[in-house]
């Protein structure tokens, strides 16, 4: 699974954290998950669950709500409207910069959030909840205890999950607003409801409101032994891979491609028609190599160049490694940046080409270590000696075919 960190802008303007989770080769479609109250994207449950998704070639975006986490805002301005607003605009950011969610999850109230989202998600096709009130007004309980602060100053200080949060009376007033079992029986989409019987947070009886206020096609998968959070490692692992292989049916059936394997003496890409997002293989090792965006890529990887420049970069850190253990220098470190651009030849005082451009990679060198002057000295020359470095100097030869077996 490779992560890729997001931000985008709420209706109202705040910068949104997120996190894009991607399977290895092309997505076969992309989920949008929602994390229960106040916990954020980072919860643990939410990692298992997405790695389960990204193993069987779905991409999930996990965010954090308006106030939380890494989001911009006040949590004392949002409610439950506002988390639903929230959801679409996360929507609108995977449609503009990738593919529209095909799947929409829902942790808690994140579930019961995603529910009342759904109708207005065009793209999406299955909708999933987990331990997911039946009513947004099930969480008003928790604000029992600041009832009459919240009615005579009109906000109030509430312990939630060990963690003080301000609310204010129109997060109450918000929750009275929604009818989700109307909008459930409207829903359209299948639906899985998972759910454990032992749940002391959001009760049993909330997932079979939510099975029965739901037309078919709909499941129904008990979490057993759970907790709400699904705080054991293999709950959270049973609810992803029951969730992947439910999902999988409700997806378009896509051709099977060969999976992509090379020589240990070769390097294999292999790149798709619909984007730059290309899969290579290095011997045993399979890396992802991409565009930047602003030139059509996804940005899933470095480009071919950053590739070719982290080549010279960590070639010339190991040679000078293998030189200073020779030498018996006390070298601790080498850190080696390389940036690469190209420049007109005629500005390049000692290079043999006198027109159009030429490509340059400025390479610093950060050496750790006792050493003097002279020695330094010696490892910036030895720098030049790394045979990558060599392979970009002498004469090349790229030598093509088209193979037999198309």
């Amino acid at each position: 699974m490779q992560t890729k960190k997001i931000t985008f802008n709420s209706d109202r303007g705040e910068k949104l954290s997120g996190l894009l989770d991607f399977p290895t080769g092309s997505p076969r479609a992309f989920a949008l998950f929602a994390h229960c109250f106040t916990c954020s994207k980072n919860i643990k449950a939410a990692g298992n669950i997405s790695k389960s998704l990204t193993d069987a070639g779905i991409a999930v975006l996990r965010f954090d709500f308006t106030g939380l986490g890494q989001s911009e805002g006040d949590f004392a301005d949002t409610n439950f409207s506002s988390n639903v607003a929230d959801l679409l605009s996360a929507t609108g950011y995977l449609e503009a910069e990738y593919q529209a969610p095909t799947i929409l999850i829902g942790h808690s109230l994140g579930g019961t959030a995603v529910l009342q989202a759904a109708p207005q998600v065009a793209s999406a096709v299955a909708v999933a909840t987990i331990g997911s009130p039946s009513d947004p007004l099930h969480v008003r309980h928790l604000f029992d205890g600041a009832a009459s602060e919240l009615q005579t100053r009109g906000e109030a200080e509430v312990n939630l999950g060990g963690r003080p949060f301000r609310i204010k009376r129109q997060f109450l007033d918000d929750l009275e607003q929604h009818d989700l079992p109307g909008k459930i029986g409207r829903l359209r989409k299948s639906l899985l409801i998972m759910h454990a019987p032992l749940d002391d947070v959001v009760e049993i009886d909330n997932a079979s409101t939510l099975f029965v206020a739901a037309r078919h096609p709909k499941s129904f998968v008990s979490l057993d032994t759970a907790d709400h959070l699904l705080s054991r490692e293999a709950d959270s692992r049973y609810a992803g891979s029951v969730l992947a292989a439910w999902v999988l049916r409700y997806l378009p059936q896509v051709d099977e491609t060969a999976p992509l394997r090379g020589n240990t003496d070769e390097v294999v890409a292999r790149t798709f028609i619909d984007g730059f997002r290309t899969d290579v293989i290095a011997g045993a090792h399979a890396l992802v190599a991409d565009e930047p965006l602003d030139v059509g890529g996804t940005n899933l990887g470095p480009s071919p160049y950053e590739l070719l420049s982290a080549a010279l970069a960590s070639c010339t850190s190991m040679t000078l490694k293998m030189y200073a253990a020779r030498k018996n220098l006390d070298l601790s470190a080498v850190t080696v940046s390389v940036r690469h651009g190209k420049i007109h030849a005629e500005d390049c005082s000692d290079c043999e080409s006198k027109g159009g451009k030429i490509d340059e990679f400025q390479r610093e060198l950060t050496i750790d270590g006792n050493l003097d002057a002279t020695e330094r000295a010696r490892l910036v020359e030895i720098a030049d000696k790394c045979p990558v470095h060599r392979t970009l100097h002498s004469e090349i030869k790229v030598r093509t075919r088209l193979t037999k077996d198309v």
